[in-house]
């Protein structure tokens, strides 16, 4: 397959997701939040919030107030971005004008709880895709381009001064609502962006990083990644031609690791971090404790080495 089929490929698939994208979000909009006047944050509140004083229609509403933040786009973010936004706006206003969806419930915090999820998830799988279904995260990264403040502050700065004028145009109990629908759906985004991989990043630091190596790589099955470290100092002084470990595990099995490097190193130095998402490597196969030969002759190099520099 040449590389221009797999390109071709890669978009069907980016525009097939950001269409189920499309379709969660309407579903979410028509379906809970618009019969019953709740918010979301965002351009798509800001159109609900003015739906609900004039009449006129969401869709067209939805399209003109994403109208600034995409000429915005289009000096912030790539064009290719900017193009895909502008398809799955005008997709997102089509799909609420036609669909023709009844209330599921009558029940507020239903509402919120739903019309939240399915909102989030609708948008968060668009970001992945390299679109965007609301103008504000535009907005948020034009600001912090020219001023150095954090997207999210800008985001939430925007929705508080949007559930303000909610509260007092409409009722404090709606914004109130609005609010919690605002807050799962940004949840949501960040767990489809950020995927549902539930994996940690270690990096350990220590004189006995051999014997460590060798516990990770028998005990847990998982594969490592050493750096080398020149130089450093610390609680147990200067330290020079060390290794570094790096290592990605399951959340589940991140105790255990402690416990390893603790019966080894007690003044061990270990960093953990959340990771987003993992390809490739061996955490997925883990590495056959007691068939693998390599980890064996491994193994048998590196006591051989400690050995020597104990002499």
């Amino acid at each position: 397959m040449t590389e221009k089929n797999n390109r071709i490929i890669d978009y069907f698939f980016e525009y097939a997701q950001i269409f189920i994208g499309i379709v969660l979000a309407s579903i979410g909009l028509k379906t809970f939040l618009l019969p019953n006047g709740f918010l979301d944050g965002g351009v798509t509140g800001i159109a609900i919030l003015v739906k609900t004083q004039v009449n006129i229609s969401m869709s067209i509403l939805l399209v003109l107030f994403s109208i600034p933040f995409l000429i915005l786009g289009y000096y912030t973010v790539s064009k290719r971005i900017v193009i895909k936004s502008i398809i799955s706006i005008l997709g997102l206003a089509l799909f609420i004008h036609f669909e023709n969806f009844q209330t599921v419930t009558d029940d507020k915090l239903l509402i919120s709880i739903f019309g939240g999820l399915l909102v989030g998830s609708g948008i968060g799988i668009a970001i992945r895709n390299g679109s965007v279904l609301d103008g504000s995260e535009i907005l948020g990264v034009y600001v912090n381009d020219k001023f150095g403040i954090s997207i999210g502050k800008v985001i939430l700065f925007f929705n508080i001064i949007l559930f303000s004028i909610t509260a007092f145009v409409i009722s404090a109990e709606v914004a109130l609502y609005s609010i919690l629908t605002y807050i799962i759906a940004s949840k949501v985004t960040d767990t489809v962006i950020e995927g549902f991989e539930d994996f940690i990043g270690v990096t350990i630091v220590s004189k006995k990083n051999d014997l460590i190596k060798i516990a990770i790589l028998e005990e847990l099955g998982t594969g490592l990644t050493l750096y080398k470290g020149s130089s450093g100092f610390g609680s147990q002084g200067e330290a020079e031609n060390f290794d570094i470990i790096h290592s990605i595990i399951n959340r589940i099995d991140i105790k255990k690791m402690y416990r390893l490097i603790h019966d080894i190193d007690k003044q061990a130095f270990i960093v953990e971090f959340d990771v987003n998402s993992v390809k490739g490597g061996v955490l997925r196969h883990y590495i056959d404790k007691k068939k693998n030969k390599k980890l064996k002759k491994f193994k048998d190099s590196v006591l051989a080495n400690t050995k020597k520099q104990d002499l």
